[in-house]
């Protein structure tokens, strides 16, 4: 599914996901309860949209912020749903402003493939990225 407002909720996402990454006890959990997340690299990540050919650049502290990039992570409540060797699936709810799943798939430390949807501010969302590492924030 689409959003109809396109590659301008990717403002909206780029603030988030700066909140989130400043935000990293909130996502301590996640590496924890899921290895493959782990493996991953900290720095600047690129993240290209598959479905809308959009990317931007986000600065990741902690590997788990991957998990969580449509909502800014505060007052969240987080579950990991599913984890295997390369693969951790997590659901999240944000109370009065939406929920969320997402699937993260780790290639390798550089690069992983995510998938992520839910409701954010009344709004569905679903979408398809690839998280790249491109360097040091």
């Amino acid at each position: 599914m689409s959003d109809p407002g396109g590659l301008s909720r990717w403002g909206a996402l780029g603030l988030a996901a700066a909140i989130a990454a400043a935000a990293v006890p909130a996502y301590a959990f996640a590496v924890g309860a899921a290895p493959s997340l782990a493996k991953l690299e900290r720095g600047r990540w690129l993240l290209r949209n598959v479905d809308e050919k959009g990317e931007r650049a986000v600065c990741v502290a902690a590997a788990a912020t991957l998990v969580q990039i449509e909502h800014d992570g505060k007052d969240c409540r987080h579950e990991l749903v599913g984890a295997e060797a390369n693969t951790a699936t997590f659901q999240y709810t944000c109370p009065g402003r939406g929920f969320g799943r997402t699937q993260v798939r780790v290639e390798h430390s550089r690069l992983a493939a995510i998938e992520t949807q839910g409701i954010s501010n009344g709004r569905p969302f679903s979408y398809r990225m690839e998280a790249r590492k491109i360097g040091a924030c």
